[in-house]
């Protein structure tokens, strides 16, 4: 019922200025990233844009300053995959800025053959979640916490619905089917979200999922050719990088949802997520088991 609502919900638009703000997008060399960057550029926001590819993203820093003509926006690197590059990543962030007022978790891969990130996790759920929570968790909250009030926006996707949560076998070792882990890793990223809102009670930093929609990005590359057919057959009927940007953009700036947190967004509005993305108990056990993981403890 709530996705009929949305359906037919007027577009979502603001004004919302960023000046004094800072942001943290990564991916967003491409797709809903990059015109994410570019809306919160235009909106005075100094933007940082992490990404794994430094030539691609240096590339899309000139594109995103010519576009929004806002000059305060750099890229760093981040490989997601490598806890190193994530250790590194977020002492630079530390060391050099002064504050962190928006992160939005956009990078991910989407159903890629079976593969293992440097740290040996399975890939999807290695770089859509495991690396999501190791900078938050590890490095990036109490920056976040000092530029209070401050949000955690990171993108899931509607797939979320149709994961489990296998804790006896998170990195699929025992079987591997590219749909079921890229759905378990978007489950992942709700529930990381809830435990986040938990975590943060109080602090002012307030955290958001959301699914941007079916968008016409580059993450289809894996799919199969059949997949690869039928997606180009709903072509007319999927987003745009634009249009797949608006509720990352809606849930970083809206100034009702300041103080909602741990929430799940579709279409610029609040949406129903599925019951184990409700499942607080289940979000428990996988913050664990992702802490241990990981070898972190959360402070």
């Amino acid at each position: 019922m709530q996705a009929i609502r949305n359906f037919f919900r007027a577009a979502w638009s603001s004004a919302e200025r960023l000046e004094d703000k800072t942001v943290l997008i990564t991916g967003a060399n491409t797709g809903i990233g990059k015109e994410t960057a570019i809306d919160l550029a235009k909106r005075g926001a100094k933007v940082i844009m992490a990404c794994r590819d430094m030539e691609r993203a240096q590339a899309a820093v000139k594109e995103v300053i010519e576009i929004s003509g806002n000059e305060n926006v750099v890229c760093m690197k981040l490989d997601l995959s490598d806890s190193k590059s994530i250790r590194e990543f977020a002492e630079a962030i530390n060391e050099g800025e002064p504050k962190l007022n928006i992160l939005i978790n956009n990078a991910g891969v989407m159903v890629c053959p079976y593969g293992k990130t440097a740290d040996g996790f399975e890939m999807q759920i290695g770089v859509n979640h495991f690396g999501k929570l190791n900078y938050v968790a590890s490095y990036l909250s109490k920056e976040l916490k000092r530029s209070a009030p401050a949000r955690i926006v990171t993108v899931s996707s509607m797939a979320h619905a149709w994961g489990t949560i296998n804790l006896e076998d998170i990195n699929s070792e025992k079987s591997y089917d590219k749909k079921r882990a890229y759905s378990q890793s978007k489950l992942a990223n709700v529930l990381f979200t809830r435990s986040l809102a938990k975590r943060l009670e109080g602090t002012g930093v307030t955290t958001y999922s959301l699914h941007p929609g079916v968008v016409q990005t580059d993450l289809w590359r894996h799919l199969s050719g059949p997949q690869q057919f039928v997606m180009k057959a709903i072509s007319p009927f999927t987003k745009n990088s634009t249009q797949g940007a608006q509720t990352s953009i809606y849930c970083a700036v809206e100034p009702s949802l300041e103080k909602e947190s741990g929430g799940y967004y579709s279409d610029c509005a609040p949406a129903d997520c599925s019951a184990a993305g409700k499942d607080d108990d289940l979000a428990e056990k996988l913050w664990a088991l992702t802490c241990r993981q990981l070898s972190i403890e959360w402070e």
